[in-house]
């Protein structure tokens, strides 16, 4: 089977991270779309979690859930 190209439009900020990024993990741009489309086909759809909300997690620590506490409240007074 031959192969065919696929083409997308993105932001370009977003396609500037994408390149770096996939540099930095030493493939192409146009290698991790290749590696996507293949994982996207192996799993039957998206290759991660798909969600409009991300579950939450419970904090593992009282300590834990007073830092987020923290820093959420010093956020407020910036």
């Amino acid at each position: 089977m031959s192969p065919v190209e696929l083409g997308s439009r993105v932001d370009q900020d977003e396609a500037r991270i994408f390149s770096e990024t996939a540099r930095k993990l030493g493939t192409t741009p146009a290698d991790a779309v290749k590696i996507f489309v293949s994982a996207f086909n192996q799993y039957g759809g998206f290759p991660f979690d798909v969600r409009i909300r991300p579950e939450p997690e419970p904090f593992a620590t009282e300590a834990e859930a007073q830092d987020f506490m923290d820093s959420h409240a010093l956020r407020m007074f910036e």
